[in-house]
């Protein structure tokens, strides 16, 4: 039996409140870079790099980001997406089966 080799990059920005969330996405629809948003934002480690979080399977992530990054289209902001950390807005930046 073949083992499972579905594997995604994303990056994400992490905030408290979905309003914020809501309004960084408009932000990145009219032309803010996410990368730069991230950076200043997001409360997550992983701003340093943008939001990049680099190479994961299915099951590595809380079921609500991974339900977004195995099922969602690549290259668009999706969000807010709910977790127990807070809000995201989430790019699949690469998703390989």
């Amino acid at each position: 039996m073949a083992k499972n080799k579905t594997t995604a990059s994303a990056r994400h920005i992490l905030v408290a409140t979905e309003s914020e969330c809501q309004t960084l996405k408009n932000r990145i629809v009219a032309g803010e870079k996410f990368e730069d948003l991230a950076r200043t934002y997001s409360l997550c480690p992983s701003k340093t790099q943008g939001g990049a979080l680099g190479t994961f399977s299915p099951g590595m992530m809380v079921k609500e980001f991974d339900d977004v990054v195995f099922g969602e289209d690549v290259g668009i902001v999706h969000g807010p997406v709910k977790t127990d950390f807070g809000y995201h807005l989430v790019e699949i930046t690469d998703r390989s089966f």
